[in-house]
């Protein structure tokens, strides 16, 4: 075990065991972690608004649309390849991919979610969950800082199974986006919980689609989504942020 004194806070590099690597991920994509994920729906409030998602279904459909197609799968691709990049410490790559997520987004409203929370992230995992290379990472980028390089680069630093990253927070964004749902169409736990079930698989395609790429080609074909998403800036009642 190696110990190193970083301004204050000491940070252990040691090997994480299995336990470790689980704890760690259910505490960063826990309601509990600060960085106000509650606050946003990703334009759902928009489609539920004007009866584009009425039930299960129509939200079912909505959130795996996001995942396969949309955000969830983009973040995972920015996600693998700043981890990618960090555990080579090539800066050069680290602050292109960081500079290129964070204006990848298809709307005020979306970008607003993505850097707000990528921000907050940083901010209380330094504090908590500190390495070198997220300490490294602000000090040669100064943000703004997309949600997924955020903890793409606290995974490399903690050196974090990739898979078992992807697989989280693909799972944290949609959980996201349920409990918007939940909240609004409105659905009832128990759908929350079926839709959450029902997308086990589609999250393990997208994590498995982001691992196979040798090259990052970044894109995304949720236009409805970004259409609501860019109405819900103009909605007069809102409970969202997106």
């Amino acid at each position: 075990m190696v110990t190193v004194a970083l301004k204050g806070i000491t940070i252990m590099a040691k090997a994480l065991t299995q336990s470790e690597v689980h704890y760690i991920l259910a505490a960063w994509f826990s309601p509990s972690y600060p960085v106000g994920a509650f606050s946003y729906s990703h334009g759902l409030e928009y489609a539920i608004e004007h009866q584009l998602v009425t039930d299960k279904n129509s939200a079912q459909n909505y959130i795996e649309t996001c995942l396969q197609f949309g955000a969830g799968q983009l973040d995972g691709q920015f996600l693998a390849a700043i981890y990618k990049a960090g555990l080579k410490e090539d800066w050069q790559q680290i602050v292109e991919i960081a500079e290129l997520a964070s204006v990848f987004v298809g709307t005020k409203e979306l970008m607003l979610e993505s850097h707000a929370q990528g921000a907050a992230f940083i901010k209380i995992t330094r504090e908590c969950w500190p390495s070198l290379l997220l300490n490294n990472f602000i000090e040669k980028y100064k943000g703004p800082y997309a949600y997924a390089v955020a903890v793409g680069v606290a995974a490399a630093g903690l050196k974090l199974p990739l898979e078992t990253v992807l697989t989280a927070y693909l799972h944290g964004f949609c959980a996201n986006i349920i409990s918007a749902a939940t909240r609004i169409v409105p659905l009832g736990q128990t759908d929350g919980q079926r839709i959450t079930a029902a997308i086990t698989k589609p999250v393990e395609k997208t994590v498995n689609q982001v691992l196979s790429l040798e090259e990052f080609h970044f894109s995304s074909a949720t236009l409805m989504v970004d259409w609501c998403s860019m109405k819900h800036e103009e909605q007069y009642t809102r409970l969202f942020r997106s």
